[in-house]
């Protein structure tokens, strides 16, 4: 035993030594640049569909971070931004004078970050035959407040005297303030009887479900449902043209397209993973926005947004 009781000490030695090297070696594996934490991101549908394809594609390089993004339209995303409940907002607006003046009382700094370009899309049913085209001044008629308009024929007297059912974003979503201003010359002056909804889903499965329905969204979102829908060509005078990537990006498709944004805290920017995430954001949006069917910024732009973020 005497013999015996020393070897054994050593073994014991030998496999507590082989155990700390081994868990020095596992902490080791981790690199420096792995982030840790949680990011919450908020704001338009719009934005969504590119921002939930940059945390998918940011969770595969930094596991370890929990990146979450709802969508509560880009007014409701303002006021969790303001209200300092999310890091980042999504937004297919620029930020209101209203929303910027709460943010400087709240104490709140941000860094605005144009991502990619859309275009509003005008869509009806696929059994729709008649409403190929439409001039803006027939939007502006169709929609505008006080409009008497009831039934297609009231558009044009070409078209059937069949009741329209309209569909369109809600108050909070930025599409709404840019299709009112743009297209009614003035935010939120639209008549109110039409299905209202901050979820584009809603609006497709109504205008999918109506054959006399007309309805707007991002042109992303169309691409997602288009065996549901069917485009309008628009008229704002120089004939009809219809949203695609080739004319938004050339600007044909005017004046339906826009920029989109994101919104980041500033104080959120001071950490690390925050930080990296929006540097991540910028440098793989234009791949990711034209995957999902967004127009990504051209190099001189992103390097703008790029400088910005710096």
């Amino acid at each position: 035993m005497k013999k015996i009781l020393p070897v054994i000490c050593m073994m014991w030695l030998l496999v507590g030594c082989t155990k700390s090297a081994t868990q020095n070696n596992q902490a080791d594996i981790v690199s420096p640049q792995q982030e840790t934490g949680t990011i919450k991101i908020d704001g338009s549908s719009t934005v969504y569909p590119l921002t939930e394809a940059v945390a998918e594609e940011y969770r595969t390089k930094q596991p370890n971070v929990r990146v979450t993004v709802g969508v509560s339209g880009t007014g409701g995303g303002m006021k969790k931004f303001i209200a300092k409940e999310i890091d980042i907002s999504g937004a297919s607006r620029p930020i209101k004078d209203s929303e910027a003046k709460e943010a400087t009382v709240n104490q709140v700094t941000y860094t605005e970050l144009k991502v990619a370009f859309d275009g509003l899309s005008v869509v009806v049913n696929p059994k729709n035959t008649f409403a190929t085209t439409l001039t803006l001044d027939e939007l502006k008629k169709i929609w505008m407040a006080g409009s008497t308009v009831k039934t297609w024929k009231d558009v044009r007297d070409t078209f059937p005297d069949k009741e329209i059912v309209l569909y369109g974003p809600g108050t909070d979503s930025g599409t709404f303030d840019y299709f009112t201003e743009t297209v009614l010359g003035k935010v939120g002056a639209i008549r109110p009887d039409f299905t209202a909804s901050e979820n584009d889903h809603v609006l497709v499965q109504g205008v999918a479900g109506d054959e006399y329905a007309l309805g707007f969204f991002g042109y992303a979102y169309y691409l997602e449902n288009q065996s549901k829908l069917k485009l309008v060509a628009i008229d704002s005078g120089n004939g009809p043209v219809a949203p695609s990537v080739e004319t938004i990006k050339d600007g044909t498709y005017s004046p339906l397209s826009r920029p989109i944004f994101i919104y980041a805290s500033n104080e959120s920017l001071k950490t690390a993973t925050v930080k990296d995430f929006v540097k991540f954001y910028l440098a793989h949006s234009t791949e990711l926005a034209n995957e999902v069917g967004y127009v990504g910024l051209d190099e001189v732009t992103l390097q703008q947004q790029v400088a910005k973020l710096q």
